[in-house]
Order: C-alpha cells, then sequence, then structure tokens
C-alpha cells in the first residue's frame, strides 16, 4: 500500500485527482468547504479540517484561488508543520511565491504545480502538469507528463498564466469573430470549418515567434507588422460599425501601430513581445 494523501477541494479538478490517487493504491482522505459535493470513489471523506490534514504526510490542495488556500491553511500552520504541501490552485507566480515564503516560515515542505489538460485527462496518458518548488512524485497518478521546473516555488505558476494567456486570448477572439460573423448574416456553423482552418495557423505562429525572440531576427519574411496593422484595423472598423466592442483588438492595434511608428513596419510579429516589454520599461521608468 502506497502513502496516505490527503485532497482538499472537491471541486471537478479536486475530486478528479482524490479518485486518481485512491486509484493508484494511495489512502486518500478529501475534505471540502461545503458538504454538498460528493466524495470521490474510494475515497474516506475526513469529519473536518484538521482530521483531513493529518489523515498522511502529503496534502494537496485544489481551490478556486489561493486566497481561498490561505484562508482554510493558516488556521492550521502547527498541524501541516513537517508535512508536504502540493498546491495545485491556479494563481499568480507571486501568490505562489508568497505562500511558498509562509510554509517555509512554518517547517512545511512546499510544491506548486500547474494542470494544464482538463479534468477528463487526470489518471491517463493525455494529463499534463508541471511543477516547481521542492521535487516531488506526488503527482505521478494524475498520469500523463510530468515536467519539474526547478525550485523557484513561482516557476509552475508563470508557464501556467502564460499558457493561459493564449489560451483565454484565443478564445476572446472566438467569441469577438462569431459575434461579427452573426451580425453580417453568417451562420456560426458556415463559419466554423473556415475558423478551424484559421485556428490551425497558431502553431507555426508559436514557432516562428519564439524562433524570432530566441534569435533577435524578427525579420517580417512570411508577414510584416505594417500589414498586420492594416489588417487589425479593418476588424475594428467592421467591429464598431455594428456596434460589437472591439476595445481587445484595438490594444492589440495600439501595440503594432507603435511598433510601427518605431521604425519596426517590415519586422514580423516576434518584434512585438519586444515592443510590449519596451513599454512596460519605459512605463515603470516614468513611474519611478
Amino acid at each position: 500500500m502506497t502513502e496516505p494523501m490527503t485532497v482538499l477541494g472537491l471541486g471537478p479538478m479536486g475530486h478528479a485527482i482524490a479518485a486518481a490517487m485512491a486509484a493508484a493504491g494511495h489512502p486518500t482522505t478529501v475534505w471540502n468547504r461545503t458538504a454538498g459535493r460528493p466524495t470521490p470513489e474510494g475515497c474516506v471523506r475526513a469529519p473536518d479540517l484538521a482530521a483531513a490534514v493529518t489523515a498522511g504526510p502529503t496534502v494537496v490542495v485544489c481551490l478556486l484561488g489561493y486566497d481561498a488556500v490561505r484562508s482554510v491553511l493558516t488556521p492550521l500552520a502547527d498541524v501541516l508543520r513537517g508535512r508536504m504541501l502540493v498546491n495545485v490552485t491556479s494563481g499568480s507566480p507571486d501568490a505562489a511565491r508568497e505562500l511558498a515564503a509562509w510554509a517555509a516560515s512554518h517547517d512545511i515542505a512546499y510544491t506548486d504545480g500547474a494542470i494544464l489538460t482538463p479534468t477528463p485527462t487526470i489518471g491517463t496518458p493525455s494529463a499534463v502538469t508541471l511543477h516547481s518548488g521542492r521535487p516531488t512524485e506526488v503527482l505521478t497518478p494524475l498520469g500523463g507528463t510530468h515536467t519539474y521546473l526547478g525550485t523557484d516555488p513561482g516557476r509552475a505558476a508563470a508557464f501556467d498564466v502564460a499558457l493561459l494567456d493564449i489560451f483565454w486570448t484565443s478564445v476572446t477572439g472566438v467569441v469577438h469573430a462569431f459575434a461579427m460573423a452573426r451580425a453580417e448574416n453568417i451562420a456560426a456553423t458556415e463559419l466554423a470549418p473556415l475558423a478551424r482552418g484559421f485556428a490551425g495557423l497558431l502553431p507555426f505562429v508559436i514557432d516562428n515567434h519564439s524562433a524570432g525572440l530566441a534569435s533577435g531576427d524578427h525579420a517580417g519574411d512570411v508577414s510584416n507588422l505594417r500589414s498586420a496593422a492594416a489588417g487589425m484595423a479593418h476588424v475594428v472598423e467592421t467591429a464598431e460599425a455594428r456596434g460589437i466592442d472591439a476595445s481587445v483588438l484595438r490594444a492589440a492595434h495600439a501595440l503594432t501601430r507603435r511598433a510601427v511608428d518605431a521604425g519596426h513596419g517590415a519586422d514580423g510579429l516576434s518584434r512585438l513581445t519586444v515592443e510590449l516589454e519596451r513599454h512596460v520599461h519605459e512605463t515603470a521608468t516614468r513611474g519611478g
């Protein structure tokens, strides 16, 4: 029998984690702030939070955010002392580092994790997880690929928010595009096949962007910023003519125009990351 585990939080992801731990042979104790969540198969529900934490040497936390994690764990600092805390709650890198510092001050071993795949993948070869801070094999029962990113406890969260940025910005584009299409009496089912084709360009964009940033060569051999700015302006004009909020693309267009106005109109899209960093630095310098 493998070592006991405790899972705090029985939302969909927490439920899946606990079920995977139990299926892997870990005696698994669970706890949730509200009683309505079902107990995962093979798990034991603790009568209270302290009983859950003391049920084993390792505590996995999966809550809505770091504020919830702190509110749950802070009163139990002495109970957690000497245990391993694995936090797979989504949040910012700074929040992860702050929680790691709190854990260290109470002699609690801390690992911060990020789960990059949906709930149905947990316990299967399709799962993808990251972790940083204290090295651990605790996430192995979740299946799939596990990547340790080093001792900086904020590094897993940094990867997580960067990848979520790609996802949610892309989803926002999908939402906006379908609204524009419907405003022009284009059925969603008409747009979808062509939209999938456009989405298929994203891997190329990612690889090209990464290569440009790594080499410092931002040549716009395939597409340049002057052309990109013109395309964005057409979308903004069309959206606003139909009363559709275009603030997200307006921000992207403003960034692109700044790069063009700075003399980089012939460069490719990777120049925009450099321009964004330059703008952040200049803003911070003026503020200082």
